[in-house]
């Protein structure tokens, strides 16, 4: 890439994660329905139609935040060292991720995190895209199963119980945390469940185990 492309790929990326984070303090401060798309170009200096470019909708102003994590468990699989089962990576992948306190693990108690994911799920036109993100992953985890599994229905279905075991795990861990928990206090417990849940997985699942 030239120096030129390089500098502008730079500002693209600048100018959605400016766009984005303005729109979510917006939608914390004012509450997401009562901030429209124009208030958010105005409040960053730019058209409607330019906001648009970027975002075609006002729920992507939010899921931006999840962009990336898209696909993570089907890279996950995909680039396993070798030797390495598809479950192993992911459970290590999960591990490290509880670890480093990443928030897409809900092993998270920062007060901004917090505020994001109350935003997010207390919102049904932002948990219905949610859905959709989800799905998405679901798709590329497939895709990477397939040789493990022989494709199609089957890959689909490791790759539903999979991304649905993922996504339980940090919704308990970030119900936990709002309930008064300290995602310090909280890990070793958070790392203990990860283990039995990704050990149903291998019983249910062993060919990819």
């Amino acid at each position: 890439m030239s120096e030129t492309g390089g500098l502008r790929e730079r500002k693209k990326r600048q100018m959605y994660r400016r766009l984005s984070d303005t729109a979510i303090a917006l939608f914390l401060e004012r509450g997401y329905e009562q901030v429209t798309v124009a208030d958010v170009a105005a409040a960053v200096d730019i058209s409607k139609p330019t906001l648009f470019r970027y975002f075609p909708t006002k729920e992507d102003l939010v899921l931006h935040r999840l962009a990336d994590h898209e696909g993570e468990a089907g890279e996950v699989v995909a680039r396993r060292p070798a030797g390495c089962s598809p479950l192993e990576a992911l459970r290590r992948h999960f591990l490290d991720g509880l670890a480093r306190r990443d928030p897409v693990t809900g092993l998270n108690d920062d007060s901004e995190v917090l505020a994001f994911h109350r935003l997010l799920y207390a919102t049904p036109s932002l948990v219905a895209r949610l859905h959709t993100h989800v799905e998405r992953n679901e798709a590329a985890l497939a895709d990477a199963l397939a040789g493990e599994t022989g494709g199609g229905v089957q890959a689909r279905l490791a790759a539903g119980q999979i991304v649905a075991v993922q996504r339980i795990l940090a919704q308990e861990n970030w119900l936990r945390i709002t309930a008064g928990r300290g995602a310090d206090g909280l890990h070793s417990e958070a790392v203990a469940v990860a283990r039995s849940a990704f050990a149903q997985l291998e019983a249910g699942l062993p060919r990819l185990a």
